[in-house]
């Protein structure tokens, strides 16, 4: 087999989907991972994991003809398989792994993106670790890096501290408008940094309460990988 021939092959195949079958795709990677006894799963499961209140965003409220519809589109782009479960219940399986071209790592991030949008890299850490341990920042960093040269991942927000990612699943019509949302969030940060400054212990506050907010955001999202947790327990 030639090189060419070898890289077409290890190329990702992924490719812009609607939503609700980003959604569906990111529970089939994500049960298969936190609750591999219930898996495949089966259309009701899919919908439960889709309309789940936790680790979701923004939350979904998928019916039969919504996920039916998201399966047909996954079948059709590759990612998802139909197969015979027990008593002839149909179940699916996902095929990401061949299909975004990555390991366990690269899908855990993947999948965290797909449920929950983007997020920041401290975010994508602590969430992911529930599928796949990532031992520090730096070796999260190294699998969003990966990512982001496959073309899977994208910066949507410029280097520096709270950067945030993105999958790069969007249709274009929502990329348009996410780039317009982040527009919008850099100026109005803009303009709140050009304002008059209220001398050296306002800003030794304002230092303080971004150190403040960090750690607010690491215990929530460390909260919300545990809340995730106890639901694939009860599920």
């Amino acid at each position: 087999m030639s090189d060419e021939s070898a890289n077409e092959e290890s190329a990702s195949q992924a490719k812009p989907l609607s939503a609700v079958a980003r959604r569906c795709l990111g529970v089939l990677i994500e049960k298969a991972k936190t609750t591999p006894d219930a898996y495949p799963l089966s259309l009701a499961g899919i919908i439960t994991g889709c309309n789940q209140k936790s680790n979701r965003d923004p939350k979904m409220n998928v019916d039969e003809g919504d996920a039916l519809r998201a399966l047909d589109e996954l079948r059709e782009a590759g990612a998802v398989r139909e197969i015979q479960g027990s008593g002839r219940v149909t179940k699916y399986r996902h095929a990401a792994y061949e299909w975004f071209n990555v390991d366990s790592p690269g899908s855990a991030i993947m999948t965290e993106l797909l449920l929950r949008g983007p997020q920041t890299l401290g975010e994508l850490r602590t969430r992911a670790s529930r599928m796949h341990p990532f031992v520090d920042l730096t070796a999260a960093q190294a699998e969003v890096g990966s990512l982001i040269e496959k073309g899977l991942v994208f910066a949507v927000t410029p280097p520096g501290r709270g950067q945030t990612f993105a999958h790069c699943l969007y249709t274009p019509v929502e990329r348009q408008h996410l780039a317009a949302k982040v527009e919008k969030q850099a100026s109005e940060e803009s303009s709140a940094k050009s304002a008059p400054a209220a001398g050296a212990g306002s800003l030794a506050n304002e230092g303080r309460i971004d150190k403040i907010q960090q750690r607010l955001d690491d215990v929530t999202a460390r909260l919300e990988a545990l809340e995730a947790k106890l639901a694939d327990l009860e599920s």
